[in-house]
């Protein structure tokens, strides 16, 4: 995972990385905010320039992830939403994978709410690693791979993916970083 930035670029940068999911204007911007560094301190503005050191290498990220995927928009269906999380997730943008899934979340109940909110506790979890919150990050994976264990979301098997995660919780430690699991598929 990638380092996130200070609240208020985050959130503008995760709200372009959504729209280039589905919109070509906007994953245009994204591709542009990516290859030049001075493109993203100018869009940031004054007041959030100081962000793009952090936001530059989500970017990079992003823009590769979206440049061969087609134009989706993950509020269409839970199979888009999953697809795109998948490719944010692997990009190591956790923290987009918490805004693409959370509407998902928000109108589900019972088991689909459950795998749900377990994907987006991996999700963030891995992200608190990534910023350095070690005690965040364990909680986070451990809590998330017990609610995925066992657990299926619209034919997506998440055994095998809790598994890792909580491998991954349990070898937390000093100095540990652990690879996060690709998405299942």
């Amino acid at each position: 995972m990638i380092p996130t930035a200070p609240l208020r670029a985050r959130n503008r940068f995760a709200a372009a990385v959504m729209g280039a999911l589905g919109d070509a204007g906007a994953r245009r911007l994204v591709e542009r905010l990516a290859g030049d560094r001075a493109a993203l301190e100018s869009w940031l503005g004054a007041d959030d320039r100081g962000a793009a050191e952090r936001l530059w290498p989500r970017a990079r990220a992003a823009a590769a992830a979206l440049e061969r995927r087609p134009l989706a928009d993950p509020a269409a269906s839970l199979a888009s939403a999953l697809e795109a999380a998948g490719v944010l997730f692997d990009a190591g943008l956790g923290f987009e994978v918490h805004e693409v899934l959370e509407p998902h979340w928000a109108d589900s109940v019972g088991e689909r709410r459950e795998a749900l909110q377990g994907l987006i506790q991996v999700a963030i979890g891995f992200q608190h690693l990534a910023n350095g919150n070690l005690d965040g990050a364990r909680a986070l994976l451990a809590e998330g791979a017990a609610r995925l264990h066992g657990r299926r979301l619209d034919g997506l098997a998440l055994g095998d993916f809790a598994a890792r995660v909580a491998a991954a919780a349990a070898g937390l430690g000093p100095g540990a970083t652990p690879v996060p699991p690709r998405f299942p598929r």
